[in-house]
């Protein structure tokens, strides 16, 4: 069954108040993401990144919106599995939630992505993505069998179209891995302008239990495609989300120990300042803006950190996280936050930004120092 979907509903005020957070969350500080030691946050300026699914959200974007601020919660893990094993895989597809597309697909989305790689939009990003496309037990949100689909355009491309597949009855999404043949195409809209709020109404009757909701965003600027996995429950009996449990206090068994005089011990110096190395990558480039990482990681001493380089083109910040980035002309310097500024001997940190430019976009060198 098709949908041609020419106008928009109004959002119920559930969707309301999820569009309010999340443009806060972009306009001032969002957690997104963390593997290991390193951690990732957005924050200031609107994003020059792209969009997704957010209601119901994109199993990218549903990770980083409910473990983002909390990453490292060691409950992760037993909670919320499919999150844990994701960010294991690589950090970056949560905190890239919004860059998940690929470029020059012509449409051809259904001959060109493999069956069980259509959450990850067939290994897009090289295969950054990858995790999403493992069947499991994704954390669902409840919909009824009509509802409305919110898709955050970050950007402001604008749609050619938004195409709109719901799983058949029967599939399981916690065993299978998710092919075409497993799906109905219910929508097919028109186009969307730059800016345009993205409510589409979706009807999948029949559908009981944990489904996936596929999309395919087909952009305006330009030949790129987006591609997102939300898991929904159709219908009562949803699976509860885990309670975090705190572990029973246990009193200590007292003891009477021998008195004993202290070994001494010898004066002990503050850890001294030392050395670092700064790692550039550009993680996504489309021409006029970019996305950048930069890993921090110290290789002698601990202490402060700081970043500096000089661009050679007219690269201009526009937004960024886990780091403070001051941008004089050509000349950038980076320090971190309060969660990330001190490196321990051997310990590493991430921060990244979206930015601007005109020209070349050549990585530049850069100098790093902890003090």
């Amino acid at each position: 069954m098709f949908v041609n979907v020419s106008i928009l509903l109004g959002s119920d005020t559930m969707l309301k108040s999820r569009r309010g957070r999340l443009r806060g969350l972009i306009m001032a500080a969002a957690a997104v993401v963390i593997a290991g030691t390193s951690a990732f946050f957005i924050t200031t300026q609107s994003a020059s990144a792209h969009g997704t699914a957010t209601s119901p959200p994109a199993r990218h974007y549903s990770c980083w919106d409910r473990w983002g601020d909390d990453h490292q919660n060691p409950d992760m893990a037993d909670e919320d599995p499919m999150c844990w094993q994701a960010w294991q895989e690589n950090p970056n597809t949560m905190w890239n939630w919004n860059g998940l597309l690929r470029e020059g697909m012509q449409g051809q989305h259904e001959q060109r992505i493999p069956d069980g790689q259509l959450c990850s939009g067939g290994n897009a990003e090289g295969g950054r993505y990858a995790s999403l496309d493992e069947p499991g037990p994704w954390h669902t949100t409840q919909v009824n069998n009509n509802f409305t689909l919110h898709y955050e355009d970050t950007a402001t491309h604008g749609g050619d179209y938004y195409w709109v597949y719901v799983t058949r009855q029967g599939y399981d999404a916690e065993t299978q891995p998710l092919g075409w043949g497993d799906l109905e195409r219910v929508v097919e809209t028109g186009v969307y302008e730059p800016g345009e709020a993205v409510d589409i109404p979706v009807s999948a009757p029949g559908r009981t239990g944990h489904h996936v909701v596929y999309v395919v965003w087909q952009a305006s600027h330009i030949d790129q495609s987006f591609y997102s996995c939300s898991d929904v429950w159709f219908g009562d009996g949803a699976p509860p989300d885990p309670e975090p449990t705190d572990p029973e206090p246990t009193e200590p068994e007292p003891t009477d120990p021998e008195p004993t005089d202290p070994e001494p011990t010898e004066p002990t110096d503050p850890p001294a300042s030392g050395d670092c190395e700064a790692d550039y990558q550009i993680a996504n480039d489309w021409g006029s803006g970019f996305t950048a990482n930069v890993e921090v990681t110290s290789t002698g001493g601990s202490g402060t950190w700081e970043v500096s380089w000089n661009w050679n083109g007219d690269q201009q910040i526009t937004n960024s996280w886990s780091g403070t980035l001051d941008q004089s002309g050509s000349s950038v310097t980076a320090t971190g936050e309060s969660y990330n500024s001190t490196l321990s001997n051997g310990g590493s940190t991430s921060f990244g930004f979206n930015g601007n430019y005109s020209g070349s976009n050549d990585v530049p060198e850069l100098t790093c120092s902890i003090g």
